[in-house]
């Protein structure tokens, strides 16, 4: 249900500008215009819960080992190119603009760690990235660790994870799949000398860390709900893993990781609302785990080790926002001798820590911007701020790998403002741009206006929403527009430049990104207040963003159009229950729709660990609660907007029969002549397509569903 998967992001004929009123429209087609789409068979199967009957007609559709089910996926995907059919050379269009703006062959800027530039990079025509490093300077020959597209050669879906380097630079456990889902992961062990793999293969593999002897790996993997509940131990020649840890809370996952001053090996555990962390010397791998705080529910804490001391991030339900602390290497299990590093401030939220020798780089957010502050180890001396001068932007703190290090990097990035790596000196406070993104086909940041606008929630909270659209663009109600929005898990709408966007923004639409409820924009009490019993303050939010771009005439009904995915596919298909009215057309990708069924299955992926962020509904005020407004029990007899739904048949998130369902229920009971397309990936699971290129098809094919419903045809 989670998804991290926000849209990407200029060159379009100058008549299709919004500087330019003659606009070509061309008459939309409707359902009616069409040959029929699939009908589901209905099997009614019938549930109860509190006294309450439900029945589900399409509950079958769930099983993609019945033969009637892929029957039915290949029937709506030929539906859905039928109609589509139309827009193939737009498709063509937009994904060749896309491609214009991305430079295909680009590297990422290196990065130093122990005695190595890493570095990565993309080239023309090939869908994966090539890992690759350099010994000690950037002037030593080139060595590739790994070269995804070989990797991935005849795969139709191939996600590669990441790799962790051993202590002594000679090997790397990675992982990957071939599935495309998020959530089962084989992990493997590459000899970087001879390119082969050696010792053992791990399937369902979560996280893994090196012990100091190069040889002793400590791992994760995952249960049949692919919830990460154990950590084993394993020498890579080994025939046989100990278990050293077993989760046995259905809520919480459990994580391994080394630190970084490469003392010690952490396993993490946590839910949505609690967390505790077990360590061992990094030189001792056979030691039993000791517990660093006992586990206190509605208690979060992260450790983070300097050589001198420990940091130590926590939460909890009077310090929301998060406060660090640093407590002594030994005897911290002491709560008397903790002594507050950063005090909590209920107007600004923690986001994330790196430690180096002498400082500690925290990234906040105050007011739903961030902010970046270099703090003294010592906790005495100047604190060194970097300020950010406009008024809508994303910066993201990046650290540094190496401990000793007196610099550090940060992202810096905004609607109009393509993604910029700088790297500060914290002794200095001078920031030195290291890499810009390139835009090959050009673009000029002046020539489009940002603003930040705040809407009024039926309970009279603010809420923020960032937008950008062409200068010259008139406020008159005739401008499409697209609103987007995720909403859940505290998860922040931040900013971004997207090369994709603007492929909508040169044809004159208002792009708006509401920072609603249920994220953390404006602090953990923001997220609190979007969740579980506060869950329609998300949907209601979103709703009032929606209706301001429509009173100050940037859009008008029949022109807005609205994008969100999993839990912002949930989002949608709330609003669109709510108030159908209000959008033209609904772009859903994975939606998390079926609230009810899904959160009662806790054979599913991710069900009980959901409970603290949806509601467990087996208590019955839950229960009413989430049946009040999950999308796909709502759905009735009304008109809805066009509508394109998406899935991934090997979806680990949400689970394919989600869309597939309620697309199914959409076409039975809606009332209008709109259109309703169903397009599942048959190859791949919630990010959709793996490879970089496929992925700007599916984006291309998105934007031009939108632009066609609204009238706009090249």
């Amino acid at each position: 249900m989670k998804s991290w998967n926000y849209i990407l992001s200029i060159v379009a004929a100058a008549l299709m500008t919004a500087c330019n009123p003659s606009k070509k429209e061309t008459v939309m087609l409707k359902q009616s215009d069409f040959p029929a789409p699939p009908v589901a068979e209905v099997i009614p199967d019938t549930f109860s819960n509190f006294g309450q009957t439900r029945i589900d007609n399409y509950y079958w559709l769930k099983d993609k080992n019945n033969p009637k089910v892929i029957d039915y996926l290949k029937a709506e995907n030929a539906y859905t190119d039928t109609v589509m059919a139309s827009t193939k050379a737009l498709q063509q269009t937009i994904y060749d603009e896309i491609i214009g703006r991305i430079k295909e062959d680009d590297e990422s800027y290196p990065s130093f760690s122990d005695g190595y530039y890493y570095y990565s990079r993309t080239e023309k025509g090939k869908q994966y990235r090539t890992y690759c490093r350099r010994k000690g300077t950037l002037d030593a020959p080139e060595e590739i660790i790994f070269d995804v597209n070989k990797m991935a050669e005849g795969k139709p879906a191939y996600i590669f994870r990441g790799y962790s380097i051993s202590p002594d630079n000679s090997k790397a456990a990675y992982f990957y799949n071939e599935t495309g889902s998020y959530a089962e992961f084989i992990m493997k062990v590459k000899d970087l000398a001879s390119g082969k793999d050696v010792g053992f293969t791990v399937n369902g593999a979560t996280s893994v860390a090196w012990a100091n002897d190069n040889k002793t790996l400590f791992y994760g993997i995952v249960d049949n709900t692919l919830r990460s509940y154990r950590i084993l131990r394993q020498v890579l020649d080994g025939s046989r893993a100990d278990l050293v840890y077993e989760e046995t809370d259905a809520r919480f996952s459990t994580y391994v990781s080394g630190s970084k001053t490469k003392q010690y090996i952490f396993i993490s555990s946590a839910s949505s609302t609690t967390a505790d962390e077990r360590y061992i010397p990094a030189d001792k791998p056979l030691e039993q785990f000791k517990v660093f705080l006992p586990r206190v529910q509605d208690v979060e804490y992260s450790v983070y080790p300097h050589k001198g001391k420990f940091f130590v991030r926590y939460k909890d339900k009077e310090n929301l926002n998060g406060k660090i602390y640093e407590t002594p290497l030994t005897s911290h299990e002491d709560r008397n001798t903790w002594k507050e590093f950063l005090a909590h401030d209920k107007n600004v939220r923690i986001e994330g820590i790196d430690i180096l020798r002498d400082y500690v780089t925290i990234e906040l957010r105050r007011n739903g911007l961030s902010e970046i502050i270099a703090k003294p180890a010592s906790g005495i001396g100047e604190i060194k701020t970097i300020a950010f001068p406009e008024p809508v932007y994303s910066a993201g703190l990046n650290g540094n790998p190496e401990y000793d290090a007196t610099t550090f990097r940060y992202s810096y990035t905004s609607l109009n403002r393509p993604g910029t790596l700088y790297e500060y000196n914290i002794a200095t406070g001078e920031a030195v741009k290291l890499k810009e993104q390139e835009i090959p086909s050009g673009f000029n940041p002046d020539d489009y206006v940002v603003e930040r606008l705040w809407a009024t929630a039926p309970d009279g909270v603010k809420v923020p929403m960032a937008i950008v659209y062409k200068k010259g663009l008139k406020k008159d109600g005739t401008n499409p527009a697209l609103i987007y929005s995720y909403g859940s898990y505290g998860s922040s709408s931040d900013v971004s430049f997207s090369a994709s966007l603007y492929s909508l923004i040169d044809r004159g639409f208002v792009y708006a990104l509401a920072q609603i409820r249920g994220g953390s924009d404006l602090g953990e009490q923001w997220y609190e207040e979007g969740k579980l019993l506060h869950k329609k303050n998300t949907f209601t939010d979103f709703i009032a963003c929606s209706e301001l771009l429509v009173n100050e005439k940037y859009t008008s009904t029949n022109k807005l159009a609205a994008m969100g995915g999993s839990a912002g596919g949930l989002l949608m298909g709330a609003v669109t229950n709510m108030r159908p009215d209000l959008y033209q057309t609904i772009v859903a990708q994975v939606p998390f729709i079926d609230v009810i069924n899904t959160m009662l299955d806790d054979t599913l992926p991710l069900t009980t660990g959901e409970y603290e962020e949806w509601g467990n509904p087996y208590e019955e005020e839950y229960y009413n609660y989430m049946l009040s407004y999950s999308p796909y029990d709502n759905i009735k007899a009304q008109n809805y907007p066009n509508m394109l739904i998406t899935g991934g048949i090997n979806d680990s998130q949400v689970l394919f029969h989600e869309p597939t369902k309620y697309v199914a229920k959409l076409r039975a009971l809606k009332t209008d002549d709109n259109l309703v397309l169903l397009h599942m990936n048959m190859d791949s699971g919630h990010g959709g397509a793996t490879g970089r290129y496929d992925g700007i098809k599916d984006t291309a094919f998105e934007f031009a569903f939108i632009l066609n419903r609204v009238g706009i045809e090249k």
